[in-house]
């Protein structure tokens, strides 16, 4: 048995972490021999100009790397319609990943999508009330909670749950919301115009569903240019309200209150996405049962949902995700096919 290139792979990429994800796909498919052609997202085109001139200077062959620039709905479905691009590897919203797959099946190619998450992040009675005060801030609302990986489901068990909301609240306060280049900020301004007015309307909606928001969601005015959102939190939620079902993609989280460790696993996995969860507890027991029933691609314990290595598999379940898993040695399963020959000696 052999491994060989798949051969030409076309990748579709966000702007949220515009060098690191067209770099963890980028790397293994040239490594296993791949030809590769980058649709970049179009609010990042600099980022993904300076990392192709990275690739060009390194020496690689002519036409071995491409980069193109555009709309996703010109160049994005040009590379699902050409017969010469033999693979796609999309990180993105659900509903474009699921446009994709269904174009990806019609034409016999080979599929990796990357797609949303509603992340839960359990804190348990018996937590370290700091570390998951820590956990919480850090998964909710780093990178302007524009994660796919964001703990947005914030589950909470009753004995912990006023405690717990207290010293959120507490730590948001400390948080300076400015311009990211600028020295003591910690949470940067949302994307763009297009994704606060989204944020703002799950702000909205989780209003009118009952949530109470007891900090933050106001807009904020900086001397730099843009759009600073100051972090939302919501309790007195439930697990059906839209706000606990619908990915947001800002800096929003929303508290749910459990009686105990068995309804909050049932809570956690109550989602139609699995990409990542967390749980904050001292219990090796209840860590242990957390870890092997959470149905999620990647389990945290004492840890933010949002963060992994490069060298272990990346990827999730359900609606979070489809075909082979991203970075480490599983990335061979997506940038190579299998080959089995047989030899007879003459």
């Amino acid at each position: 048995m052999t491994r060989e290139p798949v051969g030409v792979v076309g990748m579709i990429t966000p702007w949220n972490f515009p060098i690191a994800i067209p770099a963890w796909k980028i790397a293994p498919a040239l490594a296993y021999g791949n030809c590769v052609v980058l649709k970049p997202a179009d609010l990042v085109p600099g980022c993904a100009w300076a990392l192709a001139d990275i690739i060009q200077r390194s020496g690689i062959p002519p036409g071995v790397f491409n980069l193109v620039m555009g709309r996703g709905s010109v160049i994005g479905e040009a590379l699902l319609q050409h017969k010469g691009v033999d693979a796609i590897s999309f990180t993105g919203s659900v509903e474009t990943g699921g446009r994709i797959a269904q174009s990806c099946a019609a034409g016999l190619k080979k599929v990796q999508l990357e797609m949303g998450g509603k992340n839960p992040q359990v804190v348990l009675d018996d937590a370290d009330l700091k570390t998951a005060v820590e956990c919480t801030v850090n998964g909710a609302f780093f990178s302007t909670g524009q994660r796919c990986t964001a703990s947005s489901r914030l589950i909470v068990q009753d004995g912990v749950h006023d405690k717990f909301v207290d010293a959120v609240v507490e730590r948001l306060k400390g948080l300076v919301v400015d311009d990211a280049l600028k020295s003591g900020t910690h949470i940067g301004p949302v994307v763009d115009q297009n994704q606060l007015d989204q944020d703002l309307k799950y702000i909205s909606i989780a209003k009118d569903e009952g949530g109470k928001l007891v900090w933050g969601g106001e807009l904020l005015n900086r001397e730099a240019p843009g759009f600073y959102l100051q972090p939302a939190l919501f309790t007195e939620t439930t697990n059906s309200m839209r706000i606990s079902r619908e990915e947001v993609f800002g800096p929003v989280a929303n508290v749910v209150r459990v009686k105990n460790y068995d309804e909050a696993l049932t809570v956690a996995n109550d989602t139609e996405f699995g990409l990542s969860s967390g749980i904050c507890t001292s219990s090796l027991k209840y860590a242990s049962h957390f870890r092997r029933n959470s149905e999620a691609g990647m389990v945290m314990v004492n840890l933010p949902t949002a963060g992994v290595d490069y060298h272990v598999p990346f990827g999730g379940r359900k609606g979070s995700s489809y075909g082979p898993r991203e970075q480490g040695a599983y990335a061979r399963e997506f940038y190579t096919v299998v080959k089995t020959a047989y030899t007879l000696p003459v």
